[in-house]
């Protein structure tokens, strides 16, 4: 095992890491209502894809931590677990700029007038419905995911090893998801920007 690198401050940490939790749930909540109407001099849903590609690294970043675990190099783990959290924390910011930027694109809306007829709901068909579980299921566990991704991260730098093994057999698998159902929530969108 790692010696651990952060000394330990449970009271620092919890209010850390719900306030941050705290705070981006409050972003994406807000998100939905707010839109500039900015000329970036670029297709704003370059974030959006930019956000696709920052997910797929952070899976396959979540594969390899795995691997590098399994095989108990603890060190690649904890230097592949931290950039899966920088990247995170860069598709964060992506996240945000895109939903400013520009604003909320509907699943099989062909015509963008924000509105879905009858004949784009039979156009998109099935597979409609498949983007909204996966929507539906990508969003509530993204945001429930992140506190405990956070505390998983912190016990895992002060060396509670047992607490941050506990944390991450439930942790690993929502934090998988949602990065993998984000691709594909973009994949599924995206002709609709």
């Amino acid at each position: 095992m790692l010696a651990p690198i952060w000394k330990r401050n449970d009271k620092k940490a919890n209010w850390l890491i719900l306030s941050f939790s705290a705070v981006v749930f409050i972003a994406m909540m807000i998100l939905g209502r707010v839109h500039l109407k900015v000329n970036l001099g670029f297709d704003p849903h370059l974030f959006a894809k930019a956000n696709a590609i920052i997910n797929t690294a952070v899976a396959v970043l979540l594969v390899a931590a795995l691997v590098a675990v399994k095989t108990k190099n603890y060190k690649l783990h904890r230097n592949l677990m931290l950039s899966a959290l920088t990247l995170s924390i860069i598709f964060f910011i992506s996240y945000i700029c895109h939903h400013l930027f520009a604003g909320e694109t509907r699943f099989g809306d062909i015509n963008h007038d924000g509105l879905i007829s009858e004949a784009e709901k039979a156009a998109a068909g099935s597979r409609r419905i498949i983007y909204y579980i996966l929507l539906g299921t990508h969003i509530p566990l993204a945001g429930l995911a992140l506190p405990f991704i956070l505390y998983a991260a912190y016990n895992g730098l002060i060396g509670e090893y047992k607490r941050h093994r506990k944390l991450v057999r439930i942790t690993w698998p929502l934090w998988f998801y949602v990065a993998v159902s984000g691709v594909l929530v973009y994949w599924m969108i995206s002709p609709f920007y």
